[in-house]
């Protein structure tokens, strides 16, 4: 092909998010040549590139014709379901590429297969990258936030592109080069573990306010929109408010209550806090968020539950609450409540992020990651500009609940953040998000837990020592033996 037809980058996976990002791509300026082994999504991509441009993009039917039309050094973005697919679209690529040519893996795929995959293709001299890709499907056509990690030379190859495409914020697109290896994976991983907790927390706040405080939809509509004007502002939070005003069309009422309370994953949750489990980092958090999806799926169960506990006597106390309910101050106390449990949800992903560094040798760089967050993805949220700005005061900072603005704010806070929380407990209202995140801040702030007695357990039923608090070294004490004699002397 002539030199002046090839295209700067390619893109094969056309379901809706490759199509987007295609199209956000070529609306830049960038030519682009897509793929798919489903010939009729190449022609729609076509069909939309005509309609919503015209841009300069160009759809090819195989992959010879596909890898050949895009200029070298190649760069390839391919966006289809993590694992076998990846693989086996790899495969069909290389064929026809040449050493010095770029994959890009822009799937939510686990960070070992992208380093796996990053060793077999430079064995043909072809670099990769693994890219979180973050905003969903209208984020991937007006722009995302993206996460790229591997080859810092495959970065360098299409990094105008990416800076391009990407979500634009005061600082800068919300783009970066994260790391080596599978960074880019394992941040977008932890990226969509924090919005697990976000989206519980935010479940919680709206399960208090309405069966506690009684709010009507209309009413939480005008309050998370009121929220979202203040610390809280963020997609989800405007989200929630937007989906409160929504009328059914299939029947009377508002739609949000017909939805069933069953939900869905993919599984980034479950990876997130699996790695904190191997990594002993403290993600109780996102931890409870994933149990009560697990939960929410036991609906037959629950419903069975709930028959049989009332048949043995089991009120229901959120009505004997409501009435003594001071509904203005309850908003306001589950606002600062959910404000405090989101620090620590944040805290506990920067903290996996950091463990996960150290073990890797990948430097992240925490305050960039909050400032590529700020636009684009799920979790964008103008607090995360006061994220970057703690990371850039102390790069080492242990966690955010020590940073000295956000201590001042949780202490602040920590009042009504008890007050939801032991409001719901003597309603029977489950807030497991916001009592993790609370018990997570008041373990972390204690100088002393009563740990030194589950030590003491271990060692009497296993010999596996303890330290002492006032000499150096590793002790073992033959604590029953000392307990009986200690009584017979008592008896004596």
């Amino acid at each position: 092909m002539d030199a002046s037809t090839l295209s700067r980058i390619g893109l094969a996976g056309l379901a809706v998010m490759g199509q987007n990002l295609a199209l956000n791509i070529a609306e830049k300026g960038f030519p682009i040549s897509v793929y798919n082994r489903t010939i009729s999504k190449v022609d729609e991509t076509l069909h939309r590139a005509q309609s919503e441009g015209p841009f300069p993009l160009t759809g090819q039917y195989s992959p010879r014709d596909f890898v050949l039309s895009i200029q070298r050094p190649r760069s390839i973005i391919i966006l289809v379901k993590a694992g076998n697919p990846v693989d086996q679209t790899i495969s069909a690529l290389t064929e026809f590429m040449e050493p010095g040519d770029t994959i890009i893996d822009g799937g939510n795929e686990w960070y070992q297969n992208t380093e796996r995959r990053i060793q077999e293709v430079a064995e043909k001299g072809i670099l990769y990258l693994g890219m979180g890709v973050s905003g969903g499907e209208e984020g991937a056509r007006h722009g995302p936030s993206l996460m790229p990690g591997g080859s810092l030379e495959a970065y360098n190859n299409i990094e105008s592109v990416l800076k391009s495409v990407a979500a634009q914020v005061d600082d800068g697109p919300c783009v970066t080069y994260i790391g080596e290896g599978g960074s880019g994976n394992f941040v977008k991983m932890v990226h969509n573990g924090i919005e697990y907790g976000d989206m519980q927390l935010i479940s919680e706040a709206y399960d208090v306010l309405k069966n506690v405080g009684g709010l009507s939809n209309g009413e939480l509509a005008e309050i998370f929109g009121e929220w979202n004007r203040g610390e809280l502002e963020s997609f989800l939070i405007e989200i929630t408010s937007d989906i409160f005003k929504v009328k059914d069309d299939l029947a009377d009422g508002d739609l949000v209550d017909k939805i069933l309370d069953k939900t869905g994953m993919k599984g980034t949750g479950k990876w997130t806090v699996q790695q904190a489990a191997e990594l002993s980092v403290a993600a109780p958090t996102i931890a409870a968020s994933l149990d009560c999806r697990y939960l929410s799926g036991l609906k037959e169960e629950r419903e069975s539950a709930a028959e049989i506990l009332e048949k043995a006597g089991l009120k229901e106390e959120a009505g004997s609450v409501k009435s003594e309910i001071d509904k203005k101050r309850l908003i306001d106390d589950v606002r600062q409540a959910l404000y405090a449990s989101k620090i620590c949800s944040y805290a506990q992903g920067m903290n996996l992020l950091r463990a996960k560094s150290v073990e890797k040798g990948w430097g992240l760089n925490f305050g960039e990651l909050a400032r590529i967050w700020k636009g684009g993805c799920i979790i964008r949220a103008v607090f995360l500009d006061r994220i970057k700005k703690s990371y850039r005061r102390n790069p080492n900072l242990a966690s955010l609940v020590v940073d000295p603005e956000f201590a001042r704010e949780m202490v602040q806070r920590q009042a009504a953040w008890r007050r939801v929380v032991g409001l719901a407990i003597s309603a029977g209202i489950s807030t497991p998000g916001m009592c993790a995140s609370l018990a997570y801040f008041d373990t972390y702030r204690r100088a002393r837990l009563p740990a030194n007695l589950v030590q003491a357990q271990r060692d009497l039923f296993g010999a596996h020592t303890y330290e002492r608090t006032d000499r150096p070294g590793a002790f073992h004490t033959e604590w029953t033996k000392l307990a009986r004699k200690s009584s017979a002397g008592a008896f004596n």
